[in-house]
């Protein structure tokens, strides 16, 4: 019995391997991740935030003229749910490797089709992506690295890469009408497809945006299919006016107008202003005496 106990006693440091077993302690350069909305287009960026700790950092630490990752540990990753416009190019939806050549004049701006290696030690050119020219610019001291979304819109944002004394602006523009019309599309091949309103939101969204107006009216006449009324016979006759048929696009206002309530006639207003289209707006009022 002694012996089976001292045996057991001795398994654990006969199984223990050789190498010393490192716990979890933090990191030196912290991980960090910004995002940010645009449309409906989600961008992210997932880094690690060097410190400047009283070090030269521009052609020294970081040289000139070499692949760098732009941050530290694993290589940083820009991500798109869509397609998007990086300075004018397009690249599309995804998950890259982001790394940079920076240049005391113009740094460069790689999207690689790795995302999970260590650092910039295996980049291959081969596997780029998108490569865009940017210029850099002074800015305020920042300790860490860091990186951040500027003037986000419904259609741009510019990403932005800090450290030490120098900000590295890089453009990104989104086709956010596309991008919401084939959303759109997709949901009305569910439950939405059934009812009204959707068909004449996704008509409205068209023309508003300036896109696909032969594909706004037909989207329109579904919706007049399921439930005719007020407001998509005016989308109706906005599709038409869009497509150069102007008499037709005065007998579907006249027949809206003969289906409208004056409540709804003033809700109509109230949403071409919003919409920004408050001449479509008076319009629809100047004409509530056609109500029957």
């Amino acid at each position: 019995m002694r012996l089976a106990l001292a045996a057991l006693a001795l398994v654990p440091l006969a199984a223990a391997p050789a190498a010393q077993q490192q716990l979890t302690t933090p990191r030196v350069s912290p991980h960090a991740e910004v995002s940010q909305t645009v449309g409906l287009t989600e961008l992210r960026v997932d880094y690690h935030r060097p410190a400047v700790n009283d070090r030269r950092i521009w052609g020294d630490l970081v040289p000139y003229g070499e692949v760098w990752r732009a941050g530290a540990n694993e290589n940083t990753v820009f991500e798109a749910s869509t397609d998007v416009m990086v300075e004018g190019q397009t690249l599309p939806a995804g998950r890259y490797g982001f790394h940079t050549i920076p240049g005391e004049d113009e740094w460069t701006i790689i999207f690689s089709t790795i995302s999970s290696a260590w650092g910039s030690y295996s980049y291959d050119p081969a596997e780029d992506t998108l490569r865009v020219m940017v210029t850099p610019r002074e800015g305020p001291a920042t300790e860490r690295l860091s990186f951040r979304f500027d003037a986000p819109d419904e259609t741009s944002a510019t990403l932005v890469l800090a450290w030490d004394d120098l900000e590295v602006p890089v453009r990104l523009t989104v086709d956010t009408p596309a991008v919401v019309l084939a959303n759109m599309e997709s949901e009305l091949r569910g439950v939405a497809g059934f009812y009204w309103e959707g068909w004449d939101q996704i008509a409205r969204y068209a023309l508003d945006a300036g896109r696909r107006p032969e594909a706004a009216l037909a989207w329109a006449e579904r919706s007049r299919e399921i439930r005719p009324t007020f407001g998509n016979t005016m989308t109706i006759a906005a599709a038409l006016e869009a497509l150069g048929r102007a008499d037709e696009a005065d007998e579907a206002r006249a027949a809206a107008f003969g289906l409208a309530t004056e409540d709804e006639v003033r809700a109509y207003a109230r949403e071409r202003r919003r919409a920004g289209r408050p001449d479509e707006a008076e319009a629809a009022l100047a004409r509530l005496d056609e109500i029957p």
